[in-house]
């Protein structure tokens, strides 16, 4: 590329020549886009003199390829180069003097987008969180929600490729996590004090730090607003250097273009703008002229066409008036009359746009500053002098009293006038000494005329003096310094001399006054007068540089103003001042001819010395400088000769490119600066806005088409214009629309139709987790747009449906592709963790496959919940009314259901291939009908019933088999049971680690039994051995193995229907009665055979005191227990007929229970008769009596004789005692417990009554009687303890034995003399004996 700064220094005046020649090209004329190198882009000014300078080979076959193509590849950079400079010439003068637009301050702000540097460095932070390396307290729930958050959000691939398309910001990460934990708090059981939007809130500030890290948050606030500001509203300066890095513009050319654009005059860049309006009027009339249009769709556009174009460039001139001539002053502006189809001002309503003298009123403001007096002698220097100051026709102002000796002062005056020339007073007094004087005396004064060109410094003037002043040269020194107002433009003494103004040749002072952005006059004035003397309005002239004059004497510098029918001449006494008149008068007149001094004159006052050279212009300056660095062809190019339609299209490309490379997540939005410029850009060079829109969606396309992120809301908005145009319904009226304009659109209407359906395709990719949000709504919207014929009719519903169900029937097709190719990763992944990956790739068992198929199913339920969660929102509206896509939710669900369908294929093929012996796969069941059932549009759909289809004949035949199953385990076990409790057998178990009991899907029972007539080959049923962790499960812990084994099986098969959840209704109201008529059956099996034990185990046992207890006895009791408690459980019904089958379970089991009972209690009463038969010999009368009675007192003459009969009264207490303890510790039911010692003590009274009721006229005999008063008493007391309420205790018969046995005693006692003790009287000696 050639440096900018060769440019040719020698031959400038060639250079010139030739762009002068090339920049004037006919008006009218159009340059097409397709041209090369002479009008690329427009740019003809910058074709000849630098390929002229370029040395090319001598023949084409003297240079090799290689060198053709560099030339070539130079030549392009070349042209490239330069269609950028000039491009952003166009674009600084927008920038510069916007007339147009505005920096929209509404729209939506965007969010910095996340890098994969970020990206990465967030995974790090979570991961640190999750393995306990920062400091942040969380609970298990939060952390569960974190590890699900990171695991399926953050390390998904899904974000990565999002990331990588520049549409992934910190919100998004946030907005999914709050949007993840929800469910998840909603979903936790409520606690007092603690409201669940407090536990969010702390989630989410959990979150951000976490998020943050150790980063100083106060930073990223900062950070935060700089963006957030710069991303609003742009200041100049900041909009020159973004565009200068858009275009590749270098600092020092900005500097060069900026400088010789005169960008900081705003009367330049007006007049610029002026230059250009007018130059598109005429340009128009030209096209109408010769015919030269477009082509269009229709004929008759053309003349439309024409009125386009005026009415555009007048509403730019309106637009450009209503601009402010001065900013904060109090010169109110003339705006002019402009007709619609006006071309330029209409000559023939000159009446109606004259100025009057009053409208070119101006408003100065003086400030008039006396420093001192010099060469005041002849006064003392203790007399008081001062000075007056005034502005002919105002007021009048005194500074301060000075002394003579010292007349310095230093005082400010400040006057407003409306005179151009006004006449400034200053005279000096001293105070007056005479008694009778009236006045001071004046000693001087000075009369000045200053101008807005004056020197603002201070000078010395000399004094006229009066006749009271002796001193001969007294002089003033003071500054007046006289401010331009903003709508004059320039002023100073010209020579004029005109036709109809100014019609004698002579030098009058001149204003240039801007009335209105388009409408300036030049007036003369006299001094003292507010009112000009003549002026001159510059419509409609043309100023140029002259040469002097035949016949005019005065002036040296010459030029004039020509308009039809008129000229005026106007000289100046220096050459730059002529060259500072015309400039000012070329911004007036709007001309399009730039006046160029002549080069003579230009040489002619080079020699004139030095002072000339510090007089000169700063613009030509700037502007000599830029034509040294060829820079002045893009400036002095004339803006109606470019194809700004080709240009824009360049820049607004660019401009995207820049905007999706900053560090905003901007989905294609421009920022508000960028919109700001290329609207100023297409309204100032008049880019049709089908165009821009066109261009705009062709770039956006192309973007997306490689793998940027797009905002389809921004597709939409730009295709609705374009349609809008196109089909003639634009809300702005009626507008031509061009043949290529209605191609382009048809074009990208198909290309967007493709666009949109390949990303309803890719759904889950194209809008990850439902990002950005409302993206897939705004896509489904936009599809419907597209699909529509016209801009009035809208497309049937059904065929938008049809389009989208297609797409979702190939999206269904690319998950299920995806999720298979992921779970293969999976299990490579895990071959390849193996010690023999190559063996364990090759075997694929049923199992295997099983748990393959399983884990597909997982990640199957995982995509439809991401489905519902995060893409569902396309069928809600923002108000979340959803009659917008009501049908969205249909067509979701039938995807859902090909998604299902796809998965059905592998899931039947899995089963196929498992063994008939095997019911592993129930979990695969359980899993996809737990999510199944829950969820409203799939259950009991077309999936969902090929699964019951599938598994019902399993579920069949598994309760079939595990009913024969428990039916023979019930029948061998209680042949061969030994009736020990369960707790005795696990006793010596060792100690095993206790199963997840809380696992969703419950293990399925084993069936432990061949069952005879089945072709099954089941396994031998093992001797039972109770695990250890059953007591931890099951609330029983005495009862039998057989019996344990019964209810646990029942209980397990049970919790296993039900946990089925099996969907249609019917055949789940089967199962669970099937099942519960089954426990029935078997728990009434259990009950019987062991009320058949317990009576057989009761007449194999002893009648004597020696009977105890055994723990058979009281497992059988736990049986009956656990029975009761079980059929409560299993058995429970509430239809007609089965509860009233339950019930029937109860009363047997109650039956059973009395029955044991009672032949417990009567076991006991045979062993109290057999004790009161051994007492019973002792019956008075009877010879064995006499014989005992006579034995013991004889030998208790000589040795220590025990008391007869109390070994069996000890007996029988003892086998009491230990018969209560035994029941009270192993029977696990209280009710039975205190039903069975009811009875029993009423028994055992009633037996003691009855056999003292048969003995009531015989006398009992002493050791009768204190056996008898041992049981009673212990009976009573033992019983007690026990818990048998008082009145069973004390019932009748206990009052009757206790009566007998108290009337015995005191007959005893006088018979024998004493009972040694024994008395039916409570005392604490006979307790402490008994202890």
């Amino acid at each position: 590329m050639l440096d900018p700064s060769s440019s040719e220094e020698e031959s400038d005046g060639i250079v010139e020549e030739e762009s002068k020649e090339v920049t004037a090209p006919q008006a009218g004329s159009r340059i097409s886009p397709s041209r090369t190198s002479e009008s690329s882009g427009g740019l003809a000014p910058s074709s000849g003199g630098r390929n002229s300078a370029r040395p090319t080979s001598p023949s084409p076959s003297a240079a090799s390829e290689q060198e053709k193509e560099e030339v070539e590849k130079l030549q392009r950079e070349e042209e490239e180069r330069k269609k950028k400079l000039q491009l952003y010439v166009f674009v600084m003068r927008c920038v510069a003097y916007p007339f147009n637009a505005k920096q929209p301050t509404d729209m939506a702000r965007r969010q910095q987008k996340i890098t994969k540097q970020q990206l990465q460095q967030t995974k790090d932070r979570f991961q640190a969180f999750l393995n306990g390396d920062t400091q942040i307290v969380a609970d298990e729930a939060f952390i569960n929600a974190v590890q699900s958050y990171y695991e399926v959000f953050l390390k998904s691939d899904r974000v990565a490729k999002m990331v990588q398309s520049g549409g992934f910001s910190a919100n998004d990460c946030r907005e999914v996590f709050k949007r993840h934990i929800e469910k998840r708090v909603r979903s936790l059981p409520e606690i007092d004090g603690l409201s669940k939007e407090t536990v969010l809130s702390s989630w989410m500030a959990k979150f951000d730090t976490i998020y943050r890290g150790d980063e100083d948050p106060r930073k990223a606030q900062q950070r935060m607003t700089a963006s957030a500001a710069s991303e609003l509203i742009l200041s100049k300066d900041q909009l020159y250097e973004m565009f200068q890095n858009i275009l590749g513009i270098k600092k020092f050319e900005h500097q060069l273009l900026y400088q010789a654009c005169q960008l900081d005059n705003l009367d330049e860049q007006a007049a610029q703008i002026r230059r250009e309006l007018d130059g598109r009027l005429q340009m128009a009339d030209q096209i109408a002229r010769g015919g030269k249009f477009p082509k269009f769709v229709s004929k008759e556009m053309e003349a439309m066409y024409i009125e386009e174009l005026k009415s555009s460039v007048n509403q730019l001139m309106a637009n450009l008036e209503s601009m402010p001539v001065s900013k904060g002053g109090e010169f109110k502006l003339q705006k002019l009359k402009r007709g619609h189809n006006t071309s330029i001002i209409d000559m023939g309503q000159e009446d109606e746009n004259t100025l009057s003298k009053s409208d070119v009123v101006l408003s100065f403001t003086l400030e008039v500053v006396i420093m001192e007096v010099q060469g005041l002698k002849s006064l003392a220097p203790n007399r008081i002098v001062y000075c007056t100051m005034e502005v002919e026709g105002g007021e009048k102002l005194q500074t301060d009293q000075a002394e003579a000796s010292k007349p310095t002062w230093g005082t400010q005056g400040d006057f407003t006038t409306t005179h151009p020339l006004p006449a400034v007073k200053v005279k000096l007094f001293t105070e007056s000494t005479g008694v009778l004087a009236l006045e001071d005396k004046e000693l001087g004064r000075v009369v000045l005329h200053p101008t807005p060109n004056s020197p603002k410094q201070s000078e010395l003037h000399k004094m006229t003096l009066t006749k009271a002043c002796p001193d001969h040269d007294l002089k003033i020194k003071l500054a007046i310094r006289m401010d331009k107002p903003q709508n004059m433009k320039h002023s100073g003494y010209l020579w004029a001399f005109g036709k109809n103004v100014w019609k004698r040749w002579k030098k009058r002072f001149f204003v240039l006054v801007q009335v209105s952005q388009y409408t300036f006059a030049m007036c003369s004035y006299r001094e003292k007068k507010s009112e000009p003397q003549e002026l001159l309005q510059l419509d409609g002239y043309t100023v140029d540089y002259t040469d002097p004059q035949p016949g005019l004497d005065g002036g040296r510098a010459f030029f004039n103003a020509v308009k039809e029918g008129d000229t005026v001449i106007f000289a100046s006494d220096d050459e730059q001042d002529r060259i500072l008149w015309v400039q000012a008068m070329y911004r007036a007149t709007g001309q399009s001819h730039k006046p160029v001094p002549p080069t003579q004159v230009q040489k002619l006052n080079s020699k004139g010395g030095a002072s000339a050279q510090m007089d000169a212009p700063i613009s030509q300056f700037y502007a000599d400088r830029a034509q040294k660095h060829g820079m002045d062809e893009f400036i002095s190019a004339n803006p109606c000769s470019f194809d700004h339609a080709s240009l824009f299209q360049m820049v607004q490309r660019l401009t995207l490119d820049h905007r999706l490379n900053d560090t905003f997540c901007c989905l294609g939005w421009f920022s508000p600066g960028q919109v700001f410029v290329l609207d100023e850009y297409c309204a100032r060079n008049g880019v049709r806005g089908c165009h821009r829109h066109l261009c705009y969606l062709r770039d956006l396309l192309e973007r997306a088409d490689n793998g940027a992120m797009i905002d389809p809301t921004l597709l939409h908005y730009s295709f609705a214009f374009c349609a809008s145009h196109v089909h003639g319904n634009r809300p702005d009226g009626l507008s031509t629309v061009k043949v290529d304009e209605k191609e382009r659109f048809e074009e990208i209407k198909e290309r967007l139709r493709v666009i949109l359906e390949n990303q309803i395709i890719h759904f889950r990719y194209c809008f990850p987790f439902g990002r950005p949000e409302g993206a897939l709504k705004a896509t489904l919207s936009l599809l419907e747009r597209v699909l529509m014929k016209d801009i009035v009719t809208p497309v049937p519903q059904e065929e938008v449906k049809g389009v989208i169900r297609k797409c979702l029937e190939q999206a269904a097709q690319l998950n299920y592709q995806r999720i298979t190719e992921y779970a293969k990763i999976e299990v490579e992944k895990g071959q390849k963790d193996q010690k023999d990956p190559e063996n364990a790739g090759r075997l694929v068992t049923p199992a295997k496959k099983l748990e393959e198929t399983i884990r597909l199913a997982e990640l199957v339920i995982e995509v439809l919940q991401q489905n519902q969660e995060h893409h569902a929102e396309a069928a809600v509206t923002s108000s979340g009314d959803q009659s917008a896509f009501a049908w969205w939710t249909d067509l979701m669900v039938e995807h859902a259901e090909n998604f299902l369908a796809l998965y059905a294929v592998d899931m039947d093929a899995a089963l196929e291939i498992q063994s008939p012996e095997s019911w592993d796969s129930f979990p695969l069941f359980q899993l996809l009908n737990d999510f199944l059932r829950t969820d409203y549009h799939l259950c009991n759909g077309k999936f969902h019933k090929h699964l019951q289809d599938l598994y019902a004949p399993l579920v069949v035949r598994y309760v079939d088999l595990m009913e024969s199953s428990i039916a023979q385990s019930i029948h061998r076990g209680f042949e061969r049971e030994s009736w020990e409790p369960v707790k005795s057998l696990t006793s010596n178990l060792p100690n095993v680690n206790l199963p997840n009991v809380n696992l969703q899907i419950p293990k399925v029972p084993n069936l432990p039994v061949p069952v005879a007539g089945l072709s099954v080959n089941l396994p031998q049923m093992p001797s039972f051995s109770t695990p250890s962790w059953m007591a931890a499960i099951y609330d029983s812990d005495n009862g039998s193995g057989t019996s344990e084994d019964l209810f646990w099986k029942l209980d397990a098969l049970q919790t296993f229907i039900r946990d089925l959840h099996w969907p249609e209704e019917e055949f789940a109201k089967h199962l669970e009665s099937r099942i519960q008529l089954m426990s029935s059956d078997m728990i009434e099996n259990c009950v019987k055979r062991t009320r058949m034990a317990f009576e057989s185990k009761l007449t194999k046992s002893s009648r004597s005191t020696d009977f105890r207890i055994s723990p058979t006895i009281c497992t059988m009791f736990n049986v009956m227990v656990d029975a009761k408690d079980q059929s409560a459980k299993l058995c429970a019904m509430e239809m007609g007929q089965e509860k009233q089958y339950h019930s029937q379970i109860d009363d047997l089991i109650e039956e059973s229970v009395k029955d044991m009972i009672q032949l417990l209690v009567a076991k006991f009463v045979v062993i109290l008769e057999s004790v009161l038969a051994k007492i019973s010999r002792y019956d008075e009368g009877t010879l064995f009596s006499s014989f005992l009675s006579f034995t013991v007192k004889a030998a208790s003459k000589y040795v220590d004789v025990p008391k007869p009969g109390m070994d069996v009264a000890d007996g029988y207490v003892t086998f009491v005692r230990h018969s209560q303890d035994m029941l009270r510790d192993k029977v696990n039911e209280e009710v039975y417990i205190e039903r069975l010692f009811d009875q029993w003590y009423t028994a055992t009274m009633n037996l003691l009554g009855t056999w003292l009721t048969e003995r009531m006229d015989q006398q009992l005999h002493v050791y009768q009687l204190k056996i008898l008063i041992r049981i009673a008493k212990k009976k009573y007391r033992d019983f007690r303890l026990q818990g048998v309420l008082d009145s069973t205790l004390n019932s009748k018969l206990y009052e009757t034995v206790r009566n007998r046995l108290t009337l015995e005693e005191a007959t005893a006692s006088v018979r024998e003399g004493g009972m040694q003790g024994i008395s039916m009287k409570d005392s604490d000696e006979e307790d402490e004996e008994d202890d």
